[in-house]
């Protein structure tokens, strides 16, 4: 049995399904390259002090911005204050068992825009995980201690 069909080709008609293919890989390859988060860079402003700081080997970076998000560690995990004491204490483990039980340093590197309170909490749950603290400051040029202006 044989149908005829009554349509002439037409040169008049573009058949859009490989552009919408390529548009489509286009757009897989630009979400899987691209960053979730634009985490690479932080601006903190942190305090400016006179004295240097000698760099320590065994350090936990833990990092809180103008907005009082806290970042830790070198891939820069967003916590909570809630967390934080438990994720504290997990990456300290971690890192006692990596340098032989060696005690760490946590680092801390606060915006100096923070308000004095969540700092001291801050400051209040990094001293109950570990005893070693530094603060991350910058050095002042050319002033002498005690003359700093905030």
């Amino acid at each position: 049995m044989k149908f005829k069909t009554h349509l002439k080709p037409s040169q008049a008609l573009i058949d859009l399904t490989p552009l919408v293919d390529v548009i489509f890989l286009m757009l897989i390859f630009f979400i899987v390259t691209s960053d979730i988060l634009p985490l690479k860079s932080l601006h903190i402003e942190n305090p400016k002090l006179t004295q240097d700081s000698a760099p320590l080997t065994t350090q936990l970076l833990v990092v809180m911005d103008a907005q009082h998000v806290i970042y830790m560690g070198s891939k820069k995990a967003i916590m909570d204050l809630v967390s934080l004491k438990q994720r504290l204490q997990e990456e300290i483990v971690h890192l006692k068992q990596q340098n032989g039980g060696a005690e760490p340093t946590i680092v801390l590197s606060i915006d100096r825009r923070v308000n004095y309170g969540l700092f001291l909490k801050l400051f209040a749950i990094t001293q109950e995980c570990c005893s070693r603290l530094r603060l991350v400051y910058q050095p002042a040029e050319g002033k002498e201690w005690g003359e700093e202006s905030f």
